[in-house]
């Protein structure tokens, strides 16, 4: 079956017409770890990259609990400008201010199931769950699609695009851990929160950038977050490493 016109960003189309907006979905659940959530949105935005952004109830109570910052849907934009400029360690103005008047991010309710998200024939290029709750990778496991962030999972699963799933609990139990094998076998990224020390992090932004690095890795972003593996021992601790 061959896809519609204009599926695909290498689909030929007329000449001067531009290219339909093709986003990353990024569903934020209320496992704790919102600064992972952070940094993959900055890094998609350094990168040119569209973004639809679902925040679910629950992630709302554990944004405002780790950075006191409440995200409300009549004000997203000054509450995400806000987040995006907070660090890791709780500093905020850390990073330059995103603009957000454009058209790069769109924000979805999380309880709006008639939103684009929802649908396998809204064009996107895949989805980013950062951080995924237990509760919100059983739900995806099981198709329960009880909120947007439920559904627009289920939706990229069905549609055979790329979902990445950053789990973030310790330790698991064997029901969830089942639910994780459940995601691999559909096609998902199964990519725990779990920061290596390689790249030399001596700060705690460094640890968080290496799971979101990771995250843009499984979705073939392209990114500079940490340092690289380069098959030398010592890497992490020499001059120019993050952090030194």
């Amino acid at each position: 079956m061959k896809p519609g016109p204009y599926a695909d960003d290498a689909t030929p189309r007329p000449p001067g017409e531009p290219r339909p907006r093709r986003p990353w979905v990024v569903g934020v659940s209320g496992a704790s770890g919102t600064p992972y959530a952070a940094a993959v949105l900055r890094g998609l935005l350094d990168a040119g990259e569209s973004v639809d952004l679902v925040v679910s109830r629950a992630s709302r109570l554990t944004l405002l609990d780790e950075t006191g910052i409440s995200y409300r849907d009549a004000h997203w934009r000054d509450d995400l400008r806000t987040w995006l400029a907070r660090g890791a360690d709780g500093r905020p103005d850390t990073f330059e201010p995103v603009g957000l008047d454009g058209d790069g991010v769109r924000h979805w309710g999380a309880g709006d199931l008639a939103a684009g998200p929802s649908s396998g024939s809204y064009p996107v290029k895949g989805m980013l769950i950062v951080p995924a709750s237990t509760a919100c990778v059983a739900g995806v496991a099981l198709g329960l699609s009880k909120d947007l962030l439920q559904r627009a999972a289920s939706v990229t699963l069905k549609e055979r695009r790329p979902l990445v799933v950053a789990v973030r609990e310790t330790p698991l139990n064997g029901q969830t851990l089942k639910h994780l094998v459940a995601l691999d076998e559909a096609g998902a990224v199964v990519l725990p929160a779990s920061p290596a020390f390689y790249a030399g992090a001596t700060r705690i932004q460094d640890l968080v950038d290496f799971v979101a690095g990771r995250v843009l890795d499984a979705a073939g972003v392209a990114h500079r977050l940490y340092r690289r593996w380069e098959g030398e021992l010592g890497g992490g601790s020499a001059p120019g490493s993050p952090g030194r």
